[in-house]
């Protein structure tokens, strides 16, 4: 797989140097400009998966280098970096497009933390655009099944609808961060799309990630940090996970969920939120109430219109399309000509039971692309749990095969020790000449030689 690129613009060499030195350790590449026209420049050339962009540059400001990547229409996801503690103007570049900013001195830790959570995100993303519009419905989930247009009609009334909180609940890798992102291209279209996974941080880190903080409201914040639901101010905010937050922090969120308000860490000052709130969780949440593990005021109030996922063995025949749908997009991804699925595979991929769900899908086929470009996968090919799983239909095609082989290997040998007379052939295997004359066609054998 092709290495993460990174373009780094900033005028502060020593800065661009160390963060060079960092991120090729980490296996990346990266690219520096030193001034704004030089950085568009290196965007238009290099197509980086991501900027680092410093909003104070020799020649233009980041603001403006952000203006012309829109109207270059260069989609890349940037972080905005400041010198200066200027947290308003990296807020304002967020609204017109950067993903996140940093505000130095920053640690190089963090750099590749958001480094790889918003190419994460942006592969995600082109996920969505990148469709067949035969099977693929129009917020980017893939599929014809009952189950799954059921889903989109839910998306569809749910994101025209007034209320304010979804919960969406499934098994792991069925797609509920897509089902999050369908829901906010209904309700929010154009507005920010803000997603924190509640399981990925610390509890104190977790508060400031989602409510901001003030500076030195803990130990390491050197400066103010503005919040996730700052950030998505009149968008969506997706919580990931959301059956993993300590009490205290669903305390708080449900304070944000009633009232519309929230504190900053180490702030007195209430501040208004106007944002959608999705929240998505493999748990059963409503057991988790029970084991007193989940606020049951929070589990009520987040549970008023509900979202179910299917696991992807409920959806009939959606792993065939699924199936297509990812080996068009990773040879795509890969520059590869598309592998090749036999239908005796196809039939035990369709017969397998996924507990991985669509992501053990996806990342087969990704992992089949890669390592045989064009070929035609073979049963040694897949992992020892699908091989090794209960598949009626493909071992009965598999037997078939087998015997037709054995059958045409008997038919020559026996026409061979009778040079060719057929009449003489069928006595010895004892049947008809008519009958050896139709197995022979059904065997595709008419052209045997002797």
């Amino acid at each position: 797989m092709a290495k993460t690129k990174v373009l780094v613009i900033d005028d502060e060499m020593n800065l661009v140097h160390s963060i060079k030195f960092s991120l090729k350790a980490e296996g990346m590449d990266v690219v520096a400009g030193y001034n704004g026209q030089e950085g568009v420049f290196l965007a238009k050339r290099e197509a980086p998966d991501i900027i680092f962009l410093d909003l104070k540059l020799p020649d233009m400001s980041g603001m403006e280098v952000l203006e012309v990547l829109e109207k270059e229409n260069l989609s890349i996801p940037t972080i905005m970096i400041s010198a200066h503690g200027d947290t308003r103007a990296a807020v304002q570049a967020v609204k017109l497009g950067a993903v996140d900013y940093l505000t130095k001195p920053f640690e190089l830790d963090e750099l590749v933390l958001l480094i790889n959570r918003n190419v994460e995100r942006s592969k995600l993303e082109q996920e969505v655009v990148f469709r067949r519009e035969k099977d693929t419905n129009s917020n980017g989930i893939v599929g014809n099944s009952p189950v799954i247009k059921t889903l989109n009609s839910q998306i569809e009334q749910i994101g025209k609808s007034a209320t304010q909180t979804v919960l969406i609940s499934g098994p792991s890798g069925t797609g509920k961060a897509l089902v999050a992102r369908g829901l906010h291209k209904v309700r929010n279209p154009g507005s920010s799309f803000v997603e924190v996974n509640c399981a990925a941080l610390p509890e104190h880190l977790m508060e400031a990630e989602l409510f901001g903080a003030e500076k030195g409201a803990y130990t390491g914040s050197v400066e103010k940090r503005t919040g996730l639901v700052e950030l998505a101010e009149g968008g969506t905010l997706f919580l990931d996970e959301i059956g993993e937050m300590s009490p205290s922090l669903q305390a708080k969120l449900l304070t944000l969920l009633e009232n519309r308000t929230f504190r900053s860490v180490g702030s007195a000052r209430e501040k208004q939120a106007n944002v959608f709130v999705i929240g998505a969780t493999n748990r059963n949440l409503l057991q988790e109430v029970e084991d007193k593990n989940f606020r049951r005021d929070l589990f009520y109030r987040l549970n008023v219109l509900p979202i179910s996922v299917p696991a992807l063995k409920e959806r009939d025949n959606d792993v065939e399309l699924l199936l297509d749908y990812f080996i068009s997009y990773f040879a795509e991804q890969e520059g590869q000509k598309p592998i090749q699925i036999p239908q005796s595979i196809r039939n035990r991929l369709q017969s397998y039971d996924w507990p991985g769900n669509v992501r053990e899908l996806k990342n087969l086929v990704e992992r089949l692309t890669i390592l045989y470009p064009g070929q035609e996968v073979q049963i040694s090919n897949l992992p020892p749990e699908i091989v090794q799983s209960d598949d009626p239909v493909g071992q009965a095609s598999e037997l078939v095969d087998s015997v037709e082989s054995y059958e045409r290997d008997v038919i020559e040998r026996v026409l061979l020790e009778h040079n060719g007379r057929k009449g003489l052939a069928a006595e010895a295997l004892g049947i008809s000449r008519h009958a050896l004359k139709r197995r022979m066609q059904r065997l595709n054998m008419t052209s045997v030689k002797v």
